[in-house]
């Protein structure tokens, strides 16, 4: 293609062609992990695509066009951690999509373009701390997707995404502390959720969606101290987790997803006091992640929530006051957690869950020391 191209360079056809084929080159080597790389294809993508926009600057298929290749480039500082470039890659799409949807405003397309570039945003501001920006960004989309879902309410995939929305808007309202309004935009799209995975029960991401659902409510109502209702939440949204991952037991996702749930019902039966049930919770937890840890051992994702397994099983020790068996767990935890921060010691995340575990450990040494001189 790039030959073609090179023949013919004044073709903006070819040069559409070989912008798409740099795209999906791209979409490939992100699929494998390869960020360094997915970047390069994606900048590739963008500079033709933005040569191709400025040539013909009525084309609206060229500027959505152009539009996508700035979010790629976007996604991938994002994963890079570079959320300063991540964030100026989706504002420059933003414009794009801001400039479409006023130029056509009954068009459905460039309008649910819209609503994703204020969510792109939003989940940086977010991420950056930024708390106040990131509630406008998600609540603009929010509302271009309630009229979307207005005018056409048969249309699911609307209807998915204000969804999506309304869980955006809630996160952002969890991080605020605003736990009233949260378990509002929750429940709301609980409500579309149930709807959907209801009207088509065989649909695997409907039933996704819901179990997701049932779980950020639990976590609100873990934050309010409303431990029996949190626990029904998890509940719900563990049932509906175990259904997917025994009709796929292969997807590694609904795997994951599962032990999630096993320790979200873990973390409310140890507050609560049940340690007996909640050692239970774990193992099931524990049992999955190992699977999926030995499965793919380079998955640095696996690796963490099996680390994260055995702090649980360490806090039920402490419980217990069998102090000697929680340090052991905590040490092995603390192993996973060090490799993972020597492959990335840039990922801040992975630095608090290790600082974490020391702190754990130095309070069971100052535990130990302070009863050996009693």
């Amino acid at each position: 293609m790039e030959r073609v191209v090179r023949a013919y360079p004044g073709n903006a056809a070819l040069l559409r062609d070989l912008s798409v084929s740099q795209e999906k080159v791209g979409n490939v080597l992100l699929t494998q992990g390869n960020l360094s790389e997915a970047l390069q294809a994606y900048r590739d993508n963008l500079a033709i695509t933005e040569r191709l926009a400025r040539a013909y600057p009525g084309h609206a298929g060229l500027q959505r066009d152009l539009s996508l290749s700035f979010e790629k480039v976007g996604n991938v500082w994002a994963l890079h951690g570079n959320l300063t470039e991540a964030l100026r890659a989706y504002r420059e799409s933003l414009a794009i999509s801001e400039r479409l949807a006023k130029t056509d405003p009954g068009n459905a397309g460039w309008q649910r373009d819209l609503s994703v570039s204020y969510n792109n945003i939003g989940d940086l501001l977010k991420a950056q701390g930024n708390l106040s920006e990131a509630l406008r960004a998600h609540r603009d989309s929010l509302a271009i997707r309630e009229r979307l879902a207005k005018a056409d309410p048969g249309n699911a995939d609307w209807q998915r995404d204000l969804s999506v929305s309304q869980d955006k808007v809630g996160d952002v309202l969890v991080a605020q502390g605003n736990l009233t309004e949260a378990l509002q935009a929750y429940r709301d799209s609980l409500a579309i959720t149930e709807r959907l995975a209801k009207a088509d029960p065989g649909n695997a991401s409907w039933q996704h969606d819901l179990s997701t659902s049932y779980e950020r409510i639990g976590l609100v109502a873990v934050l309010q101290g409303n431990l029996t209702e949190a626990l029904q939440a998890y509940r719900d949204s563990l049932a509906i987790r175990e259904g997917l991952a025994k009709a796929d037991p292969g997807n590694t996702d609904w795997q994951h997803n599962l032990s999630v749930s096993y320790e979200g019902i873990g973390n409310v039966l140890l507050t609560q006091g049940n340690l007996t049930e909640a050692l239970r919770a774990y193992r099931d937890s524990l049992a999955i992640r190992e699977r999926l840890a030995k499965a793919d051992p380079g998955n640095a994702t696996w690796q963490r929530g099996l680390a994260v397994s055995y702090s649980r099983f360490a806090l039920v020790h402490l419980k217990r006051g069998e102090v000697a068996e929680a340090s052991v767990e905590f040490g092995k935890g603390r192993q996973i957690m060090m490799r993972l921060v020597a492959v990335a010691p840039s990922n801040s995340e992975w630095r608090k869950d290790l600082a974490w575990i020391d702190g754990q450990i130095a309070a069971l040494e100052g535990r130990s020391q302070e009863a050996g001189r009693n």
